[in-house]
């Protein structure tokens, strides 16, 4: 938005000042006066391509293909997949562990907890276990088959089930993702911070030397 403002209002300022000397500008600031010039005459048009797509995509993501096609994407995506995954992962053995203490069927306990996961895949990966543990299968086996829970949770779930510690077990893991997930997002928020701050910093500083640089040139011929 900084830059946006800065190309729309403080630039247009310096290029009608720029064209009263009469002089050939150097090719960097004639590229960022150039660039100025088209974002100032399509600015609206692209603001509105920017609205438009964001409501298809919006009416998309309301449907329940294009739910579980971008959620689905989004626990593959390489960066945020796997700490969504994470938060999922402490969200349900959390919630489910809670129920389960407190005595609601783990039947019931799934129900609540798959309409709650927040991630169609994540969702259906718990309906899944759900049907499978009616059928008279273990809450392990269709968890693993999932694909979506890590193998080290459905390993420690294996070994709730059978010594009869489910709920236990399952604040175990919660705790334990608790923790990755504080961790993780500390660890992005460290590596993300930097990085804004050298594309902001570099962004502006190009723009403040795009726009001294013939001034600059201009002193330097005269003197």
């Amino acid at each position: 938005v900084v830059i946006c403002v800065l190309l729309i209002f403080v630039i247009p300022i310096f290029e009608k000042m720029f064209s009263e000397f009469g002089k050939e500008l150097p090719a960097f600031t004639q590229m960022v006066i150039d660039f100025s010039n088209w974002l100032k005459k399509w600015i609206i048009p692209l603001i509105i391509i920017f609205a438009i797509i964001v409501y298809i995509f919006r009416k998309f993501y309301r449907t329940e293909r294009g739910k579980a096609l971008i959620d689905d994407l989004i626990l593959k995506s390489p960066i945020f997949g796997e700490l969504i995954r994470k938060v999922a992962v402490a969200r349900f053995t959390r919630t489910l562990g809670t129920m389960i203490s407190s005595g609601v069927p783990i039947l019931d306990g799934l129900e609540i907890v798959a309409r709650t996961a927040g991630n169609k895949t994540i969702q259906t990966a718990i309906e899944t276990t759900r049907k499978s543990i009616s059928e008279g299968k273990s809450i392990a086996e269709p968890l693993g088959e999932s694909g979506v829970f890590p193998p080290m949770v459905v390993q420690m779930i294996s070994v709730g089930e059978s010594t009869g510690a489910l709920d236990a077990m399952l604040s175990k893991i919660a705790d334990f993702y608790d923790e990755e997930v504080d961790a993780a997002v500390e660890a992005l928020t460290s590596m993300l911070e930097p990085m804004l701050m050298v594309f902001l910093g570099g962004a502006i500083g190009a723009l403040v030397v795009a726009m001294y640089l013939p001034i600059f040139t201009m002193a330097s011929a005269i003197g």
